[in-house]
């Protein structure tokens, strides 16, 4: 791929985010995600990929836009897979909490996981943790492998999870060995990449979480060096047979990193709507103008960007429009 389509498809995040940042703590999580998948949309025309969604709001029935199988882009440029999540995190938005994102990965065609939007059991580390744990291991051994490798005692690891009645279990066995527990009320992929920034002093994420969202934390964690296993949770037979018409033989395995987005290069964006753990979000500022604050990054370099961008927002019409609609 080319390294120009890193800062080409930060500003489709950017606006993403914009668009949907005016909808923070209105408690309207559908036309927050709606103005975000609008913005996000329309952006990839200018952006010079021939791009198919393979992660994205759903299936064709489902989503009128950015649906699995949607072809984006110029239509110039290379063949590419695209996953998205032009909100991640719309009940965060909603409520006026941290951690929103506006996110997308692109890798060449035929790379990334066709993820069912089902639950998919995950287990993501940062670099120094990266190869050196097993999902399939009980947790206690996992917080046992991780302190020596760490040189930590498990009572000062600190561990990530959704907090979900589902999770109760593995609460306890969390409580029960002793480790921190960091709750995290919505973002998935935020919460995955976590482990990979030593400044949010968390050390792994586990639980279980959307499986697009698995993706595309894996494309992240690529690029950021670190890692994240996982394993498709099935509910009943009609998810058994999706995951096999999306070309899984054996829907239970343990995914690897290859398996979820390739051996190649991978580039991740990611703009923040609301504050995060390693972003800031979308902030007013006077004379009509707007901060961002985004990442991108390669797989191929590792190199990670930090963006601060200024925005004037009567420069920007489709925002307008979208403001238009709110009123």
């Amino acid at each position: 791929m080319e390294r120009e389509l890193a800062l080409e498809i930060v500003r489709v995040t950017e606006l993403a985010a914009l668009a949907s940042a005016p909808w923070m703590g209105r408690g309207n999580k559908n036309a927050a995600d709606d103005a975000a998948t609008k913005a996000m949309r329309a952006m990839f025309d200018s952006v010079s990929i021939q791009g198919t969604v393979v992660i994205g709001e759903g299936e064709m029935d489902e989503a009128p836009m950015l649906y699995i199988g949607e072809k984006v882009g110029s239509m110039n440029g290379p063949e590419v897979d695209v996953a998205v999540d032009p909100l991640e995190g719309t009940e965060i938005v909603a409520k006026g909490l941290n951690n929103a994102l506006s996110v997308i990965a692109i890798a060449n065609q035929g790379c990334l996981l066709h993820a069912p939007d089902i639950y998919m059991e995950k287990l993501a580390v940062g670099p120094s943790l990266a190869g050196k744990l097993s999902i399939e291991d009980p947790i206690d051994t996992t917080l046992r492998k991780a302190a020596e490798h760490l040189h930590k005692s498990i009572a000062d690891l600190t561990v990530m999870i959704l907090d979900r009645d589902r999770h109760e279990s593995m609460i306890k066995q969390l409580r029960k060995v002793g480790v921190r527990i960091k709750f995290l009320s919505d973002g998935d992929v935020a919460g995955a990449m976590a482990p990979a920034f030593p400044e949010t002093g968390i050390d792994l994420y586990v639980g279980s979480g959307g499986a697009p969202e698995g993706v595309l934390a894996a494309a992240a964690l690529k690029c950021l060096g670190g890692e994240l296993q996982g394993r498709l949770m099935p509910a009943n037979a009609n998810d058994y047979q999706r995951c096999k018409e999306m070309g899984m033989d054996d829907p239970f395995k343990v995914l690897t990193m290859d398996d979820m987005v390739g051996s190649e290069d991978v580039i991740f964006a990611a703009t923040g709507v609301t504050p995060g753990e390693f972003l800031g979000g979308v902030r007013y500022l006077p004379d009509n103008r707007a901060e961002t604050h985004s990442m991108v990054m390669r797989a191929k370099t590792r190199t990670i960007r930090y963006i601060k961008s200024l925005h004037y927002l009567p420069n920007k019409p489709l925002l307008a429009e979208l403001s238009m609609k709110r009123r």
